[in-house]
């Protein structure tokens, strides 16, 4: 008589928990995949996909599926809010040369992958978990309409990839004040439904000041991607108004000018957005014998990184290649799995506060001047070559295949 495959139990169905489902299920695992929202959600906003990804999801079979955005006629600049203009750089030339792309890409193609040999339960979240050396008695409650189940399933493991304020690490490992490194930064996204005037709908603009920026992503067969960000000593209070008047009140008092008063009133008038406070987890452990944090839920690394969803997918490929070669001893598998992800994870964790964050938001005065004088070096074709050659150096690590053992 076979014995049964070993049943994991997914929680959250983003791009780590999609990549997850389709890794366990490859190598013989039942996974389900439990969600608390009622439905799939949104394409979502804008992603770039460095090498460590883009090889993930080529061994993975979704790298084409994922498609690429990048427009190669953009042209960015960075604007003044008087108006005045000069040739920039964008997300799209950096070293590495990143997809740009929308995080509904990733996670359409990981879930057409997968929806039609995993189970999937909306609405859905745990509320329990009692771990012990056989698997893992989880209880779940499941919200439909006006009407609330609990049901309890036992589990061989449990993969908590639901996000920064992840449920499964606030049950098993403790709450989020312990984990959540607050980074002091709001971040506001949303989609443009009308371009820059005075600029083609495949330009980017950049406006950015000491301490707020404001971003725009071209991509191509989509509105462009909007993202605001600023620092802020007190991020309770940005959430106690509405979110436009906490972005006006960071960007002001000066007058916003043509190019930033439009951005702000695209935000006003989206559809929907995402506003909220930029933070990194830090833990000493993503796992216990029987349950792993992976993800946003494990390390966020901010979208300052550029890494979050290479990452989630790297960790979700590794994460099946151990449990593979470790079959019938899961703790094993976990435990080399977090050694072989830390160094890199916190590496991009500090790249993000050192060198990603300032990249996006002037920090000081001086982060101004010197981005304005390398936009001027960048304009020169030798200056160009030199420089772009000194940050091949510092993005090499966004290039890394971590998950190829």
């Amino acid at each position: 008589m076979n014995k049964p495959a070993p049943r994991a139990l997914i929680v959250g169905m983003g791009i780590g928990g999609l990549a997850t489902a389709m890794r366990l299920h490859d190598i013989g695992w039942d996974p389900v995949i439990v969600e608390r929202a009622s439905e799939r959600r949104a394409a979502g906003y804008f992603i770039g996909l460095f090498e460590t990804g883009r090889a993930t999801a080529k061994r993975m079979g979704i790298l084409d599926a994922i498609g690429n955005r990048t427009d190669p006629t953009t042209i960015t600049y960075d604007v003044e809010r008087d108006g005045r203009r000069r040739p920039g750089m964008g997300y799209g030339d950096l070293p590495g040369g990143p997809r740009l792309i929308l995080r509904g890409d990733i996670e359409t193609a990981l879930h057409d992958a997968v929806a039609l040999r995993t189970e999937i339960r909306y609405g859905t979240t745990p509320t329990a978990l009692d771990e012990h050396p056989a698997g893992v008695d989880v209880t779940l409650r499941t919200t439909t309409g006006e009407d609330v189940a609990e049901t309890t399933e036992h589990f061989d493991l449990v993969i908590g990839a639901d996000g920064v304020r992840s449920t499964v690490r606030r049950l098993v490992f403790g709450p989020d004040s312990r984990f959540m490194r607050p980074l002091h930064h709001i971040v506001a996204a949303t989609t443009m439904k009308e371009p820059v005037p005075g600029y083609r709908p495949q330009d980017g603009v950049v406006l950015a000041e000491p301490g707020r920026s404001v971003w725009t992503f071209p991509f191509t067969d989509h509105q462009p991607g909007l993202l605001f960000n600023y620092r802020t000593d007190d991020e309770d209070a940005q959430f106690r108004r509405p979110p436009i008047e906490s972005l006006r009140a960071a960007f002001g008092p000066e007058p916003v000018g043509p190019v930033l008063g439009h951005l702000l009133r695209q935000f006003e008038q989206a559809d929907d957005y995402i506003f909220d406070s930029a933070h990194q987890i830090e833990m000493d452990t993503w796992h216990t014998d029987r349950v792993v944090l992976l993800g946003d839920a494990a390390w966020c690394l901010t979208l300052y990184s550029g890494m979050g969803a290479s990452t989630a997918m790297a960790g979700a490929d590794l994460l099946g290649t151990l449990l593979q070669r470790n079959p019938g001893n899961t703790a094993r598998a976990l435990r080399e799995w977090d050694q072989k992800l830390r160094p890199f994870m916190a590496l991009q964790q500090k790249s993000a506060r050192t060198e990603g964050l300032p990249t996006f938001v002037p920090q000081t005065r001086k982060d101004k001047i010197v981005r304005t004088a390398m936009q001027k070096v960048l304009t020169n074709r030798v200056g160009k070559k030199v420089m772009t050659a000194m940050m091949d150096k510092a993005f090499k690590e966004m290039s890394i295949d971590i998950a190829a053992v």
